[in-house]
């Protein structure tokens, strides 16, 4: 089910009313009820897979905890390793399976293939579930936890399992942490009229950003990537409207998410913090996708050594993290390509750092945006062969004279569609920067009178509805980030 579809404007309202109608003990199996509803609507059989992830790690959690009150010896802890290996492997095993297996066939092929070995694999017909990467590093993250100490094992199966699915940030994050999101399902929720507002605000946000920008900038995209004789200028162009697609199109779901989720009464974690105004690679990754930095930070980095240790081992920890953070995102040489790009930029940054200093911030910001842009390109460019000739492109067809075609014609969007998306890209702008600055214009909405705060919802939701489906390039896609 997507956010933006009928329904889900059919599903959440159903889900608010029984959810503050029911009585205590029944909310939080009704939520529970509807967040596999919501999954199952992909592909009824992965609400299997997504209840097998949560058994795994609920029942893993409690013997580990268990272990640990019981036994403080030695012994005690190679069984809670032992424990903690064999779940987290089942877990990654089964993600292979999904969304690498693939892949790896298709490399070990090639492998063999540069051997002058003649070996080949048939490619399988596997469908990837939605959001697997998000539910399943959710769950590791929360055995980690309880591994560590830092969080008790939750005895209520119910409770972990609704953790584990809970619909508004299930299949595209926010990550989040047991010491956050699963305390908060500790407590039922009555109606916040103040919460719903600020949730409202959130939601038509988030669509603003889905329909309004990401979509149209999709089919500029989509069309200059497919296109095999694109000139240097859409290449260019496209590489930095993608730059504003994925941006919007994730950060669009995280609002809604965020925005669902305050109505319903439960707050998580903010997941974008105006990346594009970073002043640099690694406060980038502090401001973009942040639940998703923060758990390869605390899990991954940290654990590896992090900066405590020799210079040498901090810029092999990064570029470890950064490379696994490529393979996260995707089976393909690209994915690989582009983290590593960012774990050498953040190597390379961490070098310069004294000589950096002394540049202007916004001068950083721009020269990091750019660096951003070209990590984008590897990351839109499937096939490593098609992005060598759309690099060629820009150096050898370049031509002045390109400006003067339609915009129909470079970009597969008339002037108004166009004119509309780049006024919409502004806006975006403006609006981090003001956060960026400290300001929130959410919450100066949220001080005014009602009346005016009504206004400014059916308004705001009318500006979403018109110009989100406005336009012969209208095109309503799903989530980039579900398929990760």
């Amino acid at each position: 089910m997507l956010f933006n579809s009928f329904q889900f404007l059919l599903f959440f309202p159903l889900v608010l009313i029984f959810y503050f109608a029911l009585p205590k003990k029944a909310k939080n199996l009704w939520l529970l009820g509807a967040s596999y509803f919501f999954y199952m609507n992909w592909n009824a059989k992965y609400g299997l897979l997504l209840l097998s992830f949560t058994l795994i790690t609920y029942l893993a959690s409690i013997v580990i905890e268990k272990t640990r009150k019981v036994n403080k010896n030695e012994n005690a802890q190679k069984k809670i390793l032992l424990i903690f290996v064999c779940s987290i492997f089942i877990i990654l095993s089964v993600l292979f399976y999904f969304k690498y297996f693939n892949f790896f066939l298709q490399t070990v092929s090639k492998f063999f293939k540069f051997l002058h070995i003649q070996l080949s694999f048939k490619k399988y017909d596997i469908v990837l579930p939605v959001g697997i990467s998000f539910f399943a590093f959710q769950a590791i993250g929360y055995l980690a936890d309880v591994m560590r100490g830092d969080t008790k094992a939750e005895k209520n199966f119910f409770r972990y399992a609704l953790f584990v699915s809970f619909f508004p940030q299930l299949v595209a994050g926010p990550i989040e942490r047991s010491k956050t999101l699963l305390r908060q399902l500790e407590k039922t929720y009555s109606f916040d009229f103040e919460r719903a507002k600020d949730g409202i605000f959130s939601i038509i946000w988030g669509f603003f950003l889905k329909l309004v920008v990401a979509d149209r900038a999709s089919v500029a995209v989509d069309f200059i990537f497919s296109n095999e004789n694109s000139t240097g200028l859409q290449v260019i162009s496209a590489t930095f409207l993608f730059a504003f697609q994925i941006y919007c199109d994730f950060c669009g779901y995280s609002t809604i998410a965020l925005g669902a989720s305050k109505i319903l009464g439960i707050d998580l974690m903010r997941n974008f913090n105006s990346p594009y105004f970073s002043v640099g690679i690694s406060d980038f990754w502090r401001r973009w996708h942040i639940s998703l930095s923060s758990w390869f930070r605390d899990y991954i980095y940290i654990p590896l050594g992090g900066n405590r240790c020799s210079a040498l081992r901090r810029n092999m920890n990064i570029m470890a993290v950064m490379l696994v953070s490529g393979i996260w995102h995707g089976a393909g040489v690209n994915y690989i390509l582009w983290g590593g790009l960012h774990g050498a930029l953040q190597i390379a940054e961490n070098f310069f750092q004294p000589a950096l200093g002394k540049i202007n911030k916004y001068v950083r910001m721009f020269l990091t945006f750019m660096l951003v842009c070209a990590g984008w390109f590897l990351f839109r460019c499937v096939y490593i062969s098609r992005g060598i000739k759309m690099i060629k492109s820009v150096i050898r067809n370049f031509s002045p004279k390109n400006i003067f075609l339609n915009s129909t014609e470079l970009y597969n969007l008339d002037a108004a569609n166009l004119t509309l998306l780049l006024i919409s890209i502004l806006i975006v702008l403006f609006v981090d920067f003001i956060y960026y600055k400290g300001f929130s214009i959410k919450e100066f909405f949220l001080r005014q009178k009602l009346i005016v705060q009504s206004a400014l919802i059916v308004f705001f939701a009318d500006i979403v509805i018109i110009f989100g489906i406005w336009g012969t390039s209208f095109n309503k896609s799903a989530f980039i980030y579900f398929q990760f």
